[in-house]
């Protein structure tokens, strides 16, 4: 308006054309309207959305699309559009925004609830996400023995996480895997893997699936709270239960595959170190079967069960087996190498080294039982073509004096094919023990292991004695620059309340 009064006002000085004053009056109007038009378009688009150097949308941003989430859920059509519009140019923005800042990869891990089933919820909590500059979402499906699948096609031993009475057909799996696409990001299912659940000791068909030790006890004995459930990995049953659980799982066309607990329990105090034969879960029907099996004579079988079932072998067992079986040599299992020594020797001076080869061999094969799980676990996801992941403590291989960290959990032989997640929880104060453990998961992998190790905090303060997500994440990069992923625990961590209010259906 102010272009069209300055030639006005230069017009009054000059004699008057028709014409030329009539096609002005076009021209102005035309330049006008087109104006107008541009201006309203401009007012239709989101604003370019800002990023940090975390990838984080700036605060105008995240109010932006909040408010056009809720009136778009009022039932506003124009904020709708506008909405749907405003999630795909942010979902281009952290694309790009993501290419050139470390790491490219940036994730979090979430559990969902029964209350995620009202509208919006999972609109909101992905928005949320986005926000946070990640471009992948951990989202747990399988977990306390229960699934994250509809009642209705739910054909696996456990039951649903969602059994409210009208929503038997709620896919909240599906539901999340869409709605995190729609913004950009990749939504691996994230399951637990021995660690069954209690709802799976109740079944009095399985009982035989259920991992013991030497002393009787199965891991609810073990376990403080109770609901940890740990497996015989050589059970065929057990096999079969958790290989349909991950094809039902992956039906759904998750972008990736993570098997957490993938272990035996973690015990507490003395306990946590395993140093004797009983301390270890080789106490089922399938589990000593195997290991029988690996037995390649009659005296190394024999002297296998008699490890097996006093915890020791002496001078006299072993005499007792030569006789027993005089046309064979040395005990001889799977990976026993004896020493080129004549059967001469007497018993008490072959005692020692023998205890400790079937010590050594007992190890070995609970260990090998983990291995051989995530070999069939991560098969149907190899079919498709879906990466998997296995996710483990740095420490859960350790050995101590003669013993082993009572999770036994093998994550330094587990395939390269696998990426690798190791759980860098380490709380002391400063980042020292977390690089620490970072570096003794680099310094064991094989060179072309992806590696995405988990991080423990919030942004922008510090939490059970760990520094700031922003300090562990700068820490990381001066130290392990080549790595390309890094995940945070959790979303329950930067959003308490809002995990909250969904876990109990409250309402803000």
């Amino acid at each position: 308006m102010i272009f069209s009064v300055h030639v006005l006002a230069g017009m009054y000085n000059r004699p008057l054309n028709v014409a030329r004053t009539t096609l002005f009056w076009r021209r102005l109007f035309a330049v006008v309207f087109s104006s107008s038009s541009l201006l309203s378009s401009f007012a239709s688009q989101p604003a370019r959305a800002q990023v940090n150097q975390y990838c984080q949308l700036s605060s105008a941003g995240v109010q932006e699309k909040e408010n056009l989430r809720l009136s778009a859920f009022k039932g506003n059509q124009n904020a709708q559009g506008r909405y749907q519009k405003i999630l795909q140019q942010q979902a281009q923005e952290l694309g790009k925004c993501r290419t050139r800042t470390w790491p490219q990869i940036q994730a979090i891990w979430l559990r969902l609830y029964p209350c995620d089933i009202q509208p919006g919820i999972i609109d909101r909590v992905m928005d949320r996400i986005v926000n946070g500059g990640y471009n992948q979402v951990y989202l747990e499906v399988f977990y306390d023995g229960q699934v994250l699948l509809p009642k209705t096609s739910n054909p696996t031993v456990w039951p649903s996480v969602i059994r409210t009475p009208g929503a038997e057909n709620s896919d909240l799996l599906s539901v999340a895997i869409q709605k995190g696409r729609q913004r950009g990001l990749k939504v691996y299912a994230w399951m637990f893997t021995t660690n069954f659940g209690y709802t799976y000791a109740q079944r009095r068909d399985r009982e035989a699936a259920i991992a013991r030790n030497g002393k009787g006890q199965t891991s609810l004995y073990v376990v403080d709270n109770g609901s940890q459930v740990f497996i015989d990995p050589y059970n065929l049953q057990a096999k079969r239960d958790y290989y349909q659980l991950v094809q039902e799982v992956l039906r759904r066309r998750p972008d990736g595959l993570l098997l957490d607990y993938v272990r035996y329990p973690r015990q507490a105090g003395s306990d946590s170190i395993a140093t004797k034969v009983s301390d270890l879960w080789l106490y089922t029907p399938a589990t000593q079967e195997a290991l029988f099996k690996r037995a390649q004579n009659y005296k190394g079988l024999d002297l296998i069960r008699r490890f097996l079932s006093k915890g020791f072998v002496t001078a006299g067992d072993i005499t007792e087996v030569d006789k027993l079986y005089p046309q064979e040599g040395q005990p001889l299992w799977q990976g026993r190498i004896p020493p080129a020594e004549k059967l001469i020797q007497p018993a008490t001076y072959r005692q020692p080294l023998l205890q400790w080869e079937l010590w050594q061999l007992a190890v070995a094969h609970a260990m090998q039982g983990i291995l051989d799980f995530v070999t069939i676990a991560s098969y149907p996801a190899k079919q498709q073509g879906i990466p998997t992941g296995v996710v483990f403590f740095p420490d859960g291989n350790q050995t101590v004096g003669q013993g082993y960290d009572s999770r036994l959990q093998p994550w330094d032989r587990f395939p390269t094919t696998l990426q690798w997640h190791p759980m860098s929880y380490g709380a002391c104060g400063n980042v020292s023990c977390i690089v620490s453990q970072v570096q003794r998961v680099l310094s064991m992998a094989k060179p072309g292991t992806q590696i995405v190790p988990a991080l423990a905090g919030q942004w922008g303060k510090s939490v059970s004695n760990r520094p700031s997500l922003e300090v562990q994440m700068q820490a990381l990069r001066q130290y392990a620059p080549q790595l390309k992923g890094v995940s945070h625990f959790a979303y329950s961590w930067q959003y308490p309340q809002n995990d909250s209010d969904r876990k109990f259906c409250r309402t803000r």
